[in-house]
């Protein structure tokens, strides 16, 4: 089956990609049926150039584009892309909870739950002789 993918070139951490029509099972760095365009995220801003003609002419005669490519050529402005990408939900990371000091438990509990003291009794004084 055809992929339109992308096939990485520049050097070491300055990637380049070009957008390629090639087989799904053969390695990304073999020769490809055709170049349609480049992607090039490491300027600013991004470079995106895809020939959505060709793009198209393909995606009819059976080509399938992966999830990168279709949204790149969403981007662009292509209809129909949707149906080749995955949702993305992205996720939030939990928040971390303030940690709370925890006060002395007779300060927790409420006066009603709290059993009363009974008075003591005081002792009587001696008396004076």
């Amino acid at each position: 089956m055809l992929r339109i993918r992308l096939q990485r070139t520049g050097r070491k951490n300055r990637a380049e990609y070009r957008v390629v029509i090639a087989e799904q099972h053969l390695a990304v760095k073999k020769a490809a049926l055709e170049i349609v365009g480049h992607y090039l995220p490491t300027r600013t801003p991004k470079v995106i150039e895809i020939d959505l003609v060709k793009v198209k002419h393909w995606i009819d005669r059976g080509a399938q584009p992966t999830d990168t490519v279709a949204s790149l050529c969403k981007q662009l402005g292509m209809d129909g892309m949707d149906k080749y990408m995955e949702p993305r939900t992205r996720k939030r990371k939990p928040t971390k909870e303030p940690v709370v000091a925890e006060t002395a438990p007779a300060a927790e509990a409420p006066a009603e739950a709290m059993p009363e003291a009974e008075p003591t009794p005081e002792p009587e004084a001696a008396p004076e002789e």
